[in-house]
């Protein structure tokens, strides 16, 4: 069995070094010529510690692609920054900002890796450079590059069919989905976002009608929220959109579909408001289950039921990725999904467990 001992004499560093390394003390810093040295004579020697922790880094850059949304919409990625840098605070990781993808690639030998977090669209080039420049790198949110990079991702397809399993349990049938317009990563842009796909796939499969019932396209924001909501409404009411709340539960609002599943919280914050103005009252004539669950949500009318994406269980697997990459130093690439819960609150109610 290979010892500290003898990575530390045939890596040229002392025992107490390479143990600090070994070990993921997250107080020590080495430089990166040290760091790799060790690793790559632990691995040729075979070594493999009972109980591999954090890898400490020296420092950590973020490729910040927020873009300049609406003020909703960029809530959820603000406050996944913070988190974020409260997550490696508390292991000892400096973090320094990047907003230009070419300034990072320029300064790529300061920073043992990247986390990348927003929507910001990054050609693919752009990223083979990057990765070319700096190859350990982990983007949350989004998988833009799977062969390129590890990824740390809510597990959406999988709520979409939390969302039917949960209508499904009211004996719900029509189950519509509202959703902006999004691409399909790894080379491929096609236009549609991994919900509306998980949708057509499930609903596919679980024999539920899909004709008319599709309400999807533009931006991820409040606006088109609304643009969207008044789609549903002449769709399914026309005319009788401005008939009041009290004479529209038994009128056009009845041929509504049992539930709406809502693809983000800033969307369904715009559906929800031309739903009021229509006279369509949620949940009576209409139930939505959305995705996100930002503070917003609490606030709305009715409170949105509304599935939470846990942003401090991202940071910290976005980091443990890096710090495995690292560690172990391969070209076989990472992409964890983590699941989401549904947080119950006034626009649906899910049948009693």
């Amino acid at each position: 069995m290979v010892t500290i001992k003898e990575i530390a004499k045939q890596a040229g560093f002392s025992p107490a070094t390479v143990s600090r390394l070994l070990n993921g003390d997250p107080t020590f810093s080495v430089k990166e010529e040290t760091r790799r040295k060790i690793l790559e004579v632990s691995e040729r020697l075979g070594y493999e510690p009972q109980d591999r922790q954090f890898v400490a880094m020296r420092d950590v850059a973020v490729l910040d692609g927020i873009t300049d949304d609406e003020e909703l919409n960029n809530a959820y990625y603000r406050e996944l920054r913070s988190t974020l840098l409260d997550t490696a605070q508390q292991l000892h990781v400096t973090l320094s900002f990047h907003t230009e993808i070419a300034h990072l690639i320029d300064n790529a030998n300061q920073f043992d890796g990247f986390i990348a977090i927003g929507s910001q669209l990054y050609p693919y080039p752009e990223l083979k450079r990057l990765h070319d420049a700096l190859p350990h790198g982990v983007f949350i949110d989004v998988n833009p590059a799977p062969n390129l990079f590890d990824s740390v991702q809510p597990d959406l397809p999988q709520t979409i069919l939390d969302a039917l399993d949960f209508a499904m349990a009211r004996g719900m049938r029509r189950i519509g989905l509202i959703g902006g317009t999004g691409r399909m990563m790894g080379g491929h842009e096609y236009p549609e976002d991994i919900r509306t796909m998980a949708w057509r796939n499930w609903c596919e499969r679980l024999g539920l009608p899909t004709e008319g019932l599709l309400f999807v396209g533009g931006p991820v924001s409040v606006d088109n929220g609304r643009e969207l909501g008044e789609r549903v409404v002449e769709a399914f009411t026309g005319d009788a959109a401005d008939n009041t709340a009290e004479g529209s539960h038994n009128g056009a609002h009845g041929s509504l579909p049992d539930c709406f599943i809502v693809t983000t919280d800033s969307l369904a914050v715009g559906v929800l408001q031309s739903f009021t103005k229509a006279g369509i009252v949620v949940p009576r004539d209409v139930e939505l289950i959305s995705i996100n669950n930002q503070s917003i949500a609490q606030y709305t009318s009715p409170t949105l039921t509304t599935f939470d994406i846990d942003q401090q269980a991202l940071a910290r697997t976005a980091l443990h990725t890096l710090s495995d990459s690292l560690s172990y130093d391969t070209d076989i690439k990472q992409h964890t999904l983590l699941s989401t819960k549904l947080v119950v609150r006034d626009s649906f109610t899910p049948a009693a467990q």
